[in-house]
C-alpha cells in the first residue's frame, strides 16, 4: 500500500468476533500485514456465520471487520501447528491474541514463550478480564461489559431501565486501546530490541471511560446518576431538546454559547438573569432553565433551528443511522469504503477515520477462510513438501 503508514509491520492475530478485529482492522487499513489465525475445529471465526449477507464461509459481518487482512487455519492445540506459529512469529512484530486470559496462557501466545524465537516480540492479550486473576477464565461480550461497569446504569433517562448503548462501544473501544497498546509496544521494541507482553481487558478498558465522572465519585463522592434528555451532569444545556418535528442537541460548553443561544432564540433576558449567570447558577437551576429553552424549541423545526443556530451555537439535529449514512455525505468526508468480493458482490461500507499527509487507504475484501495458507507460508520458508507434512500431522485441522 503505497505510502502506507504501517508498511511493513507484519501482525499474527488469533482474533475473533468483534473486539479484537476492530482494533487491527485500523491497523491494517494503514498498511499493517495482518495474519489471521483461524481455529479449524470451529470452522474458523463464527463470525463468518452471522447473518443478514451470509454466504458459506463469508459474511457481511466478517468482512466489516476484517478487510484487508489475510487468513490461515492453524490448530495451535498440535504440535505442528505450534510449529507453524513459532515460524511466522520470527518475522512478526506482534502478536494478537483476543483470547479468554487463560487460553493466551494455555497456547504459549506469551513473551515467556515467544520471546526466545524473537526477542523483540509483542505478545498482546485482548480479553475480557485480564490475562491474570480469578476471572481470567471468564467469557466476556460486550453487553456484560456494559452492564458491570457501570455503563448501562448511566445510560437512559431516569425513570427507565438500564440501556446499553446501540451500539458494541465496549468492545470498539477494546479493540481501538489493544492497538494503541501494541504499536506504542512495538515503537519501544523497534528502539530497544526487546518486545514485552501487553495485557488489555474489555473491562478495565470500559473502567477507564468513566475518566472525569470516576475523579467525581471516587475523590467528591458525587454519585453516578442518569440525567433526562441525554443531559450532562453538570453544564446546561448540553442535552437533546425536543422540536416540532424531531429533536436536536445543544453544547453550550462555553460562556459565549450560552449568551449566543438565548438571544438567537429572542429570549435576551435569560441572559442577565441571575439565576442563570453562570455555569453553577444554570447547574442549580436546571429545571427552570431547560423547561423555558424545551418551549422555545417545541414552536419550531429542528431545519429552522439547525439553519438559525449552527456556526453560532453547537447545535446538531438527531438523526437516524440512515440518515447519517448518506452516501453523498461519506463521499464528502472521504469515509465510503467499497470493494468487490468475490462472493458477496460489491461491498459498501465505512472507511479509515484517520486522514494522514500522503497517504490514502486501499480498501479490500475481508480474506476467504484459509484462503492465504500457501502465500503465507511460502513466506515464511516452507516447502511445498514440507505444506504437505504439516497438513498430515494436523497443523490446519483433520477436515
Amino acid at each position: 500500500m503505497a505510502g502506507a503508514p504501517l508498511n511493513g509491520v507484519r501482525i499474527i492475530a488469533v482474533e475473533q468476533f468483534g473486539a479484537g478485529p476492530f482494533g487491527t482492522l485500523h491497523l491494517a487499513d494503514l498498511g499493517a500485514d495482518v495474519i489471521r489465525i483461524e481455529d479449524p475445529s470451529t470452522g474458523g471465526d463464527v463470525s463468518r456465520y452471522v447473518s443478514p449477507g451470509q454466504q458459506g464461509t463469508d459474511s457481511l459481518y466478517f468482512d466489516s471487520f476484517n478487510r484487508g487482512k489475510r487468513s490461515i487455519l492453524l490448530d495451535l492445540k498440535q504440535q505442528a501447528g505450534q510449529e507453524v506459529l513459532q515460524r511466522l512469529v520470527g518475522s512478526a512484530h506482534a502478536v494478537y491474541a483476543n483470547l479468554r486470559g487463560d487460553v493466551v496462557k494455555e497456547l504459549g501466545l506469551t513473551y515467556a514463550t515467544l520471546g526466545c524465537l524473537n526477542p523483540a516480540i509483542v505478545c498482546v492479550s485482548l480479553s475480557a478480564y485480564g490475562r491474570d486473576g480469578k476471572r481470567s477464565s471468564e467469557p466476556g461480550y460486550d453487553p456484560l461489559v456494559q452492564a458491570e461497569a457501570g455503563w448501562a446504569a448511566l445510560t437512559g433517562d431516569p425513570d427507565s431501565p438500564p440501556v446499553k448503548s446501540g451500539l458494541s462501544l465496549a468492545d470498539y473501544a477494546g479493540g481501538v486501546m489493544a492497538a494503541l497498546a501494541l504499536m506504542a509496544a512495538v515503537f519501544d521494541a523497534q528502539r530497544t530490541g526487546r518486545g514485552r507482553d501487553v495485557d488489555v481487558s474489555l473491562y478495565d478498558v470500559a473502567l477507564a471511560f468513566h475518566n472525569y465522572r470516576a475523579t467525581w465519585y471516587l475523590t467528591a463522592g458525587v454519585p453516578g446518576e442518569r440525567t433526562p434528555d441525554s443531559s450532562h451532569p453538570s453544564i446546561v444545556p448540553f442535552q437533546f431538546f425536543a422540536t416540532a418535528d424531531g429533536r436536536v442537541a445543544i453544547a453550550c460548553a462555553k460562556e459565549k454559547f450560552f449568551q449566543a443561544l438565548v438571544h438567537l432564540l429572542a429570549l435576551p433576558a435569560l441572559a442577565s438573569d441571575p439565576r442563570f449567570s453562570s455555569f453553577e447558577a444554570r447547574r442549580k437551576n436546571r429545571e427552570a432553565l431547560v423547561a423555558i429553552l424545551a418551549d422555545q424549541f417545541r414552536r419550531q423545526p429542528t431545519a429552522h433551528w439547525v439553519s438559525l443556530l449552527r456556526g453560532q451555537v453547537p447545535i446538531a439535529p438527531v438523526r437516524s443511522m440512515e440518515a447519517a449514512l448518506d452516501l453523498k455525505e461519506l463521499r464528502e468526508r472521504t469515509m465510503l469504503a467499497s470493494y468487490r468480493h468475490p462472493a458477496l458482490g460489491e461491498v459498501t461500507t465505512v472507511g479509515l477515520p484517520i486522514k494522514m499527509g500522503e497517504f490514502a487507504p486501499t480498501y479490500g475484501p475481508a480474506p476467504s477462510l484459509d484462503g492465504d495458507r500457501t502465500a503465507v507460508l511460502t513466506e515464511a520458508g516452507y516447502r511445498p513438501d514440507e505444506i504437505e507434512g504439516l497438513r498430515g500431522r494436523g497443523a490446519f485441522g483433520h477436515g
